[in-house]
């Protein structure tokens, strides 16, 4: 049974490492593909199957309560028959995608977008990321594998961690896959890890892992809408004609003064 269960976790890992070799021009359709249904369709798939996928198997495990919870219960046996020293490194990896792309950066390697811009996207990112993770830990309170607390569903380390693998390739998948690659070998590590130091569950990380992905790619699809209204806003402004009226009096006439700033 056990042996079953780690195919099935490897059946999962291999799509994440060929999507992070992900030549970039998948995600933008272009002008022939929204004019063909059959060609939206499998943008959409290629764009959203990963990470839906990870959360619709993570969910599963969730919801199977009994032992036959396939992942959860045979690799979490195995963690707490064994009882391996733990390591605490994965409280820092889970950070190690996003800051790279600014360490590439400072290295001059230049990625998709401007600093200011790709600060608006991580932030978006991270938000969304914090916002729906600690709505699942609360509502679902599922107990974590030690028994330390209910808030085991899903894993806040592994949402940020692939949240950053993500944003890390979709800046520097024009220059080399191998970027998103490496991003996405540190995420799954410290996925990996959370289950080893029995503070998840296979389920809560694979579950973490889609949402992560989710919320950066629901970032980049959301930014772009921001920035043309927030520049529509300035041109707008710049088009205003601006009218004032200024009283004056030099000593020996007074008078009103009409200022129009187009």
């Amino acid at each position: 049974m056990f042996i079953k269960d780690i195919l099935v976790f490897i059946a999962l890992i291999f799509p994440l490492l060929s999507y992070a070799q992900d030549d970039g021009n998948k995600d933008d359709l272009s002008k022939d593909s929204l004019q063909n249904t059959a060609s939206e369709s499998v943008s959409f798939v290629k764009r959203w199957g990963v990470p839906v996928s990870l959360m619709a198997y993570g969910t599963l495990e969730a919801v199977m309560m009994s032992k036959t919870r396939m992942l959860n219960y045979a690799v979490g046996h195995e963690v707490i028959r064994h009882k391996p020293v733990r390591f605490r490194i994965d409280d820092y990896t889970q950070y190690v995608p996003a800051a790279s792309v600014y360490v590439l950066n400072l290295a001059g390697v230049r990625g998709r977008h401007r600093f200011k811009d790709r600060t608006m996207i991580l932030g978006l990112a991270g938000l969304f990321t914090a916002i729906s993770v600690n709505g699942f830990k609360y509502t679902v309170r599922e107990r974590r594998p030690d028994g330390s607390r209910r808030n085991s569903f899903p894993s806040g380390h592994t949402a940020v961690a692939f949240m950053g693998a993500e944003f890390l390739r979709q800046e520097y998948k024009d220059v080399s896959p191998w970027y998103g690659i490496g991003g996405y070998v540190v995420a799954m590590g410290t996925g990996a890890l959370r289950v080893y130091n029995n503070k998840h569950w296979a389920g809560d990380v694979i579950f973490g892992a889609g949402l992560g992905i989710l919320c950066t790619k629901l970032s980049y699809c959301i930014y772009p809408v921001m920035q043309c209204k927030l520049m529509k806003k300035k041109t707008e402004r710049k088009n205003t004609t601006d009218l004032a009226f200024y009283p004056y009096y030099n000593g020996q006439q007074g008078g009103l003064s009409i200022v129009v700033q187009f």
